[in-house]
């Protein structure tokens, strides 16, 4: 009989899905902004980048109420790596996604109330979430306001290397996205996960 907590409350799961749905958005108005082909148009280039603008720009207004709403509601503790054996957290967490997963070993460490990320998950999310999230956000803000940019880098437009660290992180989050939808079939049930991210429960 499988036993259920409850862990995410319902501004967790509002942000989580209107984040991905802006990231989705923003990954396919990206690639055919990048690699635009007037004969094999993934999104015309028109549309693709007024929907790229308005998606960036609510993605950043979006992130600004995530680390606020982390702040306030005491959530952000969720994303603190923990000491005391967190380096052997993390290998036995990794050695369980690389081989204990596949023969049907029990989850190492499963989420709780008090701590809904293992420690792999703490580590990667804190990166993500505070270190590359506001990378991308701040670079897509600059291209919406170029003036923003330093006239010259390194001899070059300043906007080159804005562009470039852009697109970078956006391969980043992109390959995270991908990560995380995996990571997302590995529990219970293959649906499990992600009904969590609906209902708030988790089933174990």
């Amino acid at each position: 009989m499988s036993h259920r907590i409850f862990i995410l409350p319902l501004w967790i799961r509002l942000w989580h899905w209107t984040n991905a749905l802006l990231i989705i958005t923003l990954t396919v108005t990206g690639a055919s902004l990048h690699f635009a082909d007037p004969t094999l148009p993934l999104v015309p280039f028109a549309t693709a980048a007024r929907v790229h603008d308005v998606a960036g720009l609510s993605l950043a207004g979006l992130y600004g109420f995530f680390v606020i709403a982390n702040i306030v509601s005491g959530n952000w503790w969720q994303y603190v790596p923990k000491p005391g054996g967190f380096v052997e957290r993390c290998a036995r967490q990794t050695r369980f996604y690389l081989f204990g997963i596949f023969k049907g070993e029990v989850h190492p460490y499963p989420p709780t109330k008090e701590a809904n990320f293992n420690s792999l998950q703490q580590i990667v999310y804190w990166i993500i979430m505070y270190f590359f999230m506001p990378l991308l956000v701040l670079t897509g803000l600059i291209f919406q306001w170029p003036d923003l940019a330093p006239k010259r880098i390194f001899g070059m437009d300043g906007l080159v290397p804005v562009a470039v660290l852009h697109y970078l992180v956006g391969i980043v989050i992109v390959s995270f996205m991908v990560a995380h939808i995996y990571l997302g079939t590995t529990g219970v049930k293959v649906t499990s996960l992600f009904k969590m991210m609906i209902t708030g429960w988790h089933e174990e």
